[in-house]
């Protein structure tokens, strides 16, 4: 995927909200790359505090690579990274007869504080689906703000049935079917399919 330029804001006449809004910010979204690690757990650092490692999503995507595609970063008009997202494969419980339900967990999602509200963690949400879907994926998990994440379009309508590894708050654990009513039936704890990073150390892109 070649990087998209993009840019937050239009000039228009404006309204009194409008004047109080943060600037516009010029920025590109790429796939991460091998050299993109060390920014990119520094930027996950100052945005979520190391407390982000505790977390029952982390249970997932310890040790593993990311789905391929689905790393991405967003980098300013200087090319510093400002941004950072990553799917992983997961399998969403099993069905009735058994088999085993492929979808992918979101996350973490993650923007210098500088730039919230920006339009820079929206466009890195739209790519990340856009490029999950054209890969073929069927549905996307995550915890987190049913408010924000449900402008995307995930919702807990089929969660009752699934669980994480470990605690979460059930109104933050959300979906997204990229496939009309993939996750019907599907139920139980999430578990990791992704690759170890012993197994691939090269970063997928």
């Amino acid at each position: 995927m070649s990087a998209s330029s993009v840019a937050a804001g239009t000039t228009a006449e404006l309204s009194a909200a409008q004047i109080t809004a943060p600037a516009p910010v010029s920025f590109s979204i790429a796939h991460e790359t091998p050299a993109d690690s060390s920014a990119r757990e520094a930027l996950l650092d100052r945005v979520m505090g190391e407390g982000r490692k505790r977390k029952s999503s982390e249970k997932l995507r310890r040790k593993r690579v990311p789905a391929y595609g689905l790393a991405l970063i967003a980098r300013d008009a200087h090319g510093v990274m400002i941004g950072s997202v990553r799917l992983w494969h997961i399998s969403a419980g099993k069905k009735a007869g058994g088999e085993a339900v492929p979808a992918l967990l979101l996350g973490p999602l993650a923007v210098e504080t500088i730039y919230a509200g920006r339009g820079v963690g929206a466009a890195l949400m739209r790519q990340a689906i856009h490029n999950a879907q054209a890969l073929g994926h069927k549905a996307i998990l995550l915890v987190g703000d049913p408010e924000y994440y449900g402008r995307f379009g995930f919702t807990g309508n089929k969660m009752a049935d699934l669980a994480m590894p470990g605690p979460v708050e059930r109104h933050r654990f959300l979906a997204l079917e990229l496939e009309e009513n993939y996750l019907d039936g599907a139920s139980g704890v999430l578990t990791a399919t992704g690759k170890l990073i012993a197994d691939r150390q090269a970063i997928a892109v």
